[in-house]
């Protein structure tokens, strides 16, 4: 079995963030929500993957390479344009031949993993199988209606009033025979080759197309909100390390990992929290479910339940939350604007916020 992971698009909803930057690369507790999913992949046993790339491209290559450190061996194919999830399976045809495969969105953050949802497809004798999860606003999502036996029966996207509260996860598992489906389809109203229009034709053609349930925590990291609240998720799981050096004057309580080269002086630290290597704390106070990423600057600030990203400082501000903070970014204090601070900046931005 081969993969086939999706690291195009164009992330509309994390702009400005990815104007400069690949939306699967954000990192979650300093790690790109990439990497979680090629870890998932290889620990379910598949090793040959592909991935596709857009505008982004030459930063997902520098981040995955030829894809050794995770065990895996990648093949990068180049998508033009996004023209939907359908169109990256008619141009991988090449890759994947004619064995079964994994589709996984490189934005998605799934807790748990994807063995059983393998394992099950290995052991069946279906042509697909999609992966769902029960949400609360099922209008916003693709939505899956089952059978008596947990076969799909029916996709709506996106439906004024759903039939059901099963939202399809972005990871799907296809035989060969998705290939007929992807060349049969035409493009929908907004000009792309829609993956549900494919599976439905699937459906209508007498394949079999089986639903698998997630067993762990799933979300789709297009938002800023889901973005922290993935990092809430794996913080809440670390366990204490640290290799930098923390002076007499700090206090660092819970969970908190701080990395090689870091360094906290005269610093509340209330985890969980990591540290990113080479970064320097300094007169702050860092509270729970807070990612600094490496060489960064935190002095005489409050961050909490936020995200700074690599070579990035924040000096004299208190307080942040709920924030992401991009690359190489510089947010200082400035007298004289509203003392309130919710902020998403993009990469190699400067921002003033009052103390």
């Amino acid at each position: 079995m081969k993969a086939l992971v999706l690291a195009g698009g164009k992330g509309t909803r994390l702009r400005p963030l990815t104007h400069t930057s690949a939306k699967q690369l954000v990192p979650v507790a300093n790690k790109p929500v990439l990497y979680y999913g090629l870890e998932a992949l290889r620990d379910a046993g598949i090793t040959s993957v592909g991935i596709i790339i857009g505008d982004t491209g030459q930063e997902v290559r520098d981040a995955v390479g030829d894809g050794s450190r995770f065990g895996l061996e990648v093949t990068y194919i180049p998508q033009d344009a996004p023209l939907g999830l359908a169109h990256c399976v008619l141009i991988a045809k090449e890759f994947l031949a004619e064995e079964p495969f994994v589709m996984y969105l490189g934005d998605n953050f799934l807790v748990g993993g994807i063995s059983d949802l393998v394992d099950a497809f290995r052991r069946a004798d279906h042509d697909a199988q999609i992966l769902l999860t029960r949400v609360a606003e099922p209008q916003f999502y693709g939505v899956a209606e089952l059978g008596s036996g947990g076969e799909i029966i029916r996709l709506e996207e996106k439906p004024e009033h759903p039939r059901s509260d099963l939202a399809i996860v972005g990871v799907y598992i296809f035989s060969p025979a998705i290939h007929d489906a992807v060349k049969a389809i035409t493009p929908s109203a907004r000009g792309e080759l829609e993956i549900t229009d494919a599976i439905t034709w699937l459906i209508d053609n007498g394949f079999r197309v089986h639903s698998h349930m997630v067993s762990g925590y799933w979300k789709d990291t297009g938002r800023l909100q889901d973005i922290l609240e993935c990092n809430r998720i794996v913080l809440e799981q670390v366990e204490p390390e640290v290799n930098g050096s923390v002076d007499g004057l700090s206090e660092v309580t819970g969970r908190v990992i701080i990395e090689q080269g870091a360094v906290v002086e005269n610093s509340v630290l209330r985890g969980p929290i990591v540290v990113g290597a080479n970064t320097k704390i300094t007169s702050a106070y860092l509270g729970p479910f807070t990612s600094i990423g490496s060489d960064c600057v935190v002095a005489n600030a409050e961050i909490e339940y936020s995200i700074v990203l690599d070579g990035s400082s924040v000096v004299g501000v208190s307080r942040l939350a709920r924030s992401l903070i991009g690359r190489n970014v510089e947010v200082t204090s400035a007298a004289g604007t509203p003392n309130t601070h919710e902020l998403m900046v993009g990469d190699h931005s400067k921002i003033k916020v009052r103390a």
